[in-house]
């Protein structure tokens, strides 16, 4: 008989501490568990935990060492009606696991019930089709990393997925390809960069699984929101192995990205897990303790309450589930060493009874935090529960993916009536949305496109959705996608149809670049990267949804504009504001914004309200920036005038008078495809100069400071 040690109750999961390993588990309906030993022969080796504290079952092995496989069979009642769903034949995955070694094979012995007859407990043992839990290494050689900290008003997000960012990029070597070794290879941190990237936020890496219909089909989960181990980073993207290497790789990656100034967001999915409704697989949390984990309908507890859309919701009612994932985002932190999180469909995490509640105890629990309370919190503010869209209610300390930034952006571009004044709002920060609760412009995380829907590229070349490959008849994916074609469907070789494509991608870009609060760019679009109309390309793990980085030789114009863009605004704080526009005159340098007509002359409310107008012009005051400096020196920029037509026609401008300033600088013009390939205008412009502003396009003046 192997020798089991008490052990103690915390901390929760695998803990290896040079002698043996802790093993702890919790489980408040559990009769007895056993810890199942996997060995290299394939033999399994159980053991009961000894020890019961508080509902934490515990036991410590002497002699177990980094790269143990293990797994729990929880004995206890299998009664779905209360909401339990016990059954030790089912072996099942720690929640507090570190790493995960091998792959999900679908099979009926995973699922608690008989396929012919559900009403019939299945006793078929899930082990030899289920991965095993890994005891990993918590020691890594961090050097002198320490975290970028950078603000967020000189934040730059780059949204990547660590398989479609580095899948096909030539100087990653094909061992590295897909793999967090391959997000820190020079070449794409170069790229970074260049782009004047400072935050990456990686699409799902907690370990993940694909879904039993998605396998059927031949494809698989590519996204990754479909969670099983919120502490363990995905297998799958390691290079080195997944007996624990994953974990030492991970923390290379984030060490290499911190040592080159950039920051590391990990989206996360704390809403629901990858067991699914009530007729999914029994894989850790349900067998464990189902009740506790799970949001479970009150009037009949065999059914799941679904906000996600995904057949269940983490109980963030139950205190165990909220310790799971304060304990997992402080892991994250501090053993990990990542900057912050984007929580996937954050509303489910406020849904105290069924309400969206902004002082829930997730966000007191947040508040409060030392660890937590200190990184980027990003919401996606919206579930799919009744009252689930909440952008601009999350409280303090958190910003949110700004989604009618997205909608009104696209809108406007498109040519949609009564744009103007919600573009205006957006543009400037969205005071409306944020100012009311004391939150400043950098809650708003700023996007045209993320992973979910089109591609830049893709915005502008088609109307419809083209889902067919996913395999539901193109019924999946969103129809609201304010998308314009330009005139055709997909691609095409009508010269005038490619150039408004290409003017209208670079009128997004100048718009994102150019906005109050925190801009997010999607990985590939600064190179084109189509998804060939495809707005929901989740289960495509091959190219439809991994960037061509053979793009970069033909889309060598828009590279080299979003780099321009990112230069413009890193280098002037007007683009940067850290306050909300007041638009009155101050003491120092007058108005900090004014709003003009075509004409030059000052915007009235019946400008604004006229539903045809698709222009204006944007005064910001260099001088008129109110928010101090970082040692409280007076912040004095360029000023800008952005020119902005989404008008179908060309337009004539009139520069505004002597009071804005004596000399207007041309800086971009989105109708340019190339300033190498075109007579860019570089001569001064008096006030009162009339300029000639191509349809669907945005030219952006600068006023040297002091002039």
């Amino acid at each position: 008989m192997r020798d089991v040690w008490p052990g103690e109750p915390y901390p929760l999961g695998a803990t290896w501490d040079g002698v043996g390993t802790g093993f702890s588990v919790f489980s408040e309906v559990a009769e007895r568990v056993e810890l199942c030993l996997f060995h290299d022969d394939g033999s399994e080796e159980r053991v009961d935990l000894p020890e019961v504290d508080g509902f934490v079952w515990h036991g410590h092995l002497p002699g177990v060492m980094p790269g143990q496989r293990y797994g729990y069979r929880v004995h206890g009642p299998y009664e779905p009606s209360r909401g339990h769903r016990c059954n030790p034949a089912k072996l099942l995955l720690d929640p507090y696991a570190k790493a995960i070694d091998g792959e999900l094979t679908w099979n009926e012995a995973l699922f608690s019930y008989e396929f012919t007859d559900p009403a019939r407990l299945n006793l078929t043992d899930s082990a030899p089709f289920m991965p095993k839990n890994v005891v990993v290494n918590p020691f890594f050689e961090w050097g002198n990393d320490r975290p970028p900290r950078i603000p967020y008003h000189q934040t730059v997000i780059y949204e990547a997925h660590v398989r479609g960012l580095t899948m096909r990029h030539p100087a990653v070597p094909e061992a590295q390809r897909g793999t967090y070794a391959g997000v820190a290879h020079p070449a794409i941190i170069d790229h970074l960069l260049s782009l004047g990237v400072t935050a990456v936020e990686l699409m799902p890496v907690h370990h993940f699984m694909p879904e039993h219909f998605l396998v059927a089909r031949g494809l698989t989960n590519y996204w990754g929101y479909n969670t099983a181990a919120y502490l363990a980073p995905h297998g799958r993207y390691s290079s080195a192995g997944t007996r624990g290497e994953q974990v030492q790789e991970f923390k290379a990656m984030v060490r290499a990205l911190h040592e080159a100034g950039i920051e590391v967001i990990l989206d996360v999915v704390y809403n629901h897990t990858a067991e699914g409704d009530h007729m999914g697989p029994t894989l850790g949390f349900r067998g464990i303790d189902n009740s506790a984990y799970y949001r479970l309908h009150d009037g009949d507890r065999r059914y799941y309450l679904d906000y996600t859309g995904c057949g269940n919701s983490l109980n963030v009612r139950s205190p165990h589930a909220l310790q799971l994932i304060m304990d997992s985002l402080r892991y994250w932190v501090l053993e990990m060493h990542v900057d912050g999180f984007r929580f996937d469909l954050a509303s489910a995490l406020a849904r105290e009874l069924h309400d969206v509640d902004r002082l829930s105890a997730f966000f007191d629990l947040i508040q409060q935090d030392p660890v937590i309370s200190q990184v980027k919190l990003i919401a996606e503010p919206w579930d799919v529960g009744p009252g689930g869209y909440q952008v601009g209610n999350f409280p303090p300390l958190w910003t949110e993916w700004n989604g009618k930034y997205r909608d009104i952006v696209r809108d406007f571009w498109r040519g949609t009536h009564s744009a103007l004044p919600e573009f205006a709002s957006r543009l400037t920060g969205s005071a409306d949305l944020y100012a009311t609760s004391g939150r400043r412009p950098v809650a708003s995380i700023n996007f045209v496109t993320c992973h979910d829907g089109f591609t830049l590229t893709d915005l502008v070349s088609y109307d419809r959705k083209h889902n067919v490959d996913n395999g539901e008849d193109n019924r999946d994916g969103t129809d609201d996608n304010r998308s314009w074609n330009c005139g055709a469907e997909g691609p095409v070789e009508d010269p005038e149809i490619v150039r408004l494509r290409h003017r209208q991608r670079r009128n997004f870009l100048t718009t994102l670049f150019l906005s109050q609060g925190v801009p997010m760019l999607s990985h590939g679009d600064e190179i084109g990267r189509t998804q060939r109309g495809n707005n929901n390309a989740y289960c495509q793990d091959n190219e439809i949804a991994w960037i061509d980085w053979s793009l970069v030789h033909t889309e060598t114009d828009l590279l080299e504009f979003v780099r321009m863009l990112s230069r413009l605004r890193r280098d002037h704080p007007v683009f940067q504001r850290r306050r909300f526009f007041h638009g009155r005159d101050s003491a120092d340098g007058g108005r900090d914004l004014v709003w003009l007509t075509p004409a030059g002359q000052e915007m009235t409310a019946g400008d604004w309200h006229t539903g045809y107008a698709k222009s204006l012009m944007v005064y910001l005051n260099g001088e008129g920036i109110t928010e101090p400096g970082p040692r409280g020196e007076r912040i004095m920029d360029d000023s800008f005038l952005l020119l902005v037509n989404a008008h179908h026609e060309d337009m004539t401008f009139t520069l505004p008078g002597d009071e804005f300033g004596a000399t207007w600088l041309p800086v971009l013009d989105t109708s340019y495809e190339s300033r190498q390939d075109e007579p860019f205008p570089d001569e001064a412009r008096p006030p009162g100069s009339l300029v000639a502003v191509t349809s669907r396009s945005i030219q952006v003046l600068r006023q040297p400071q002091g002039s």
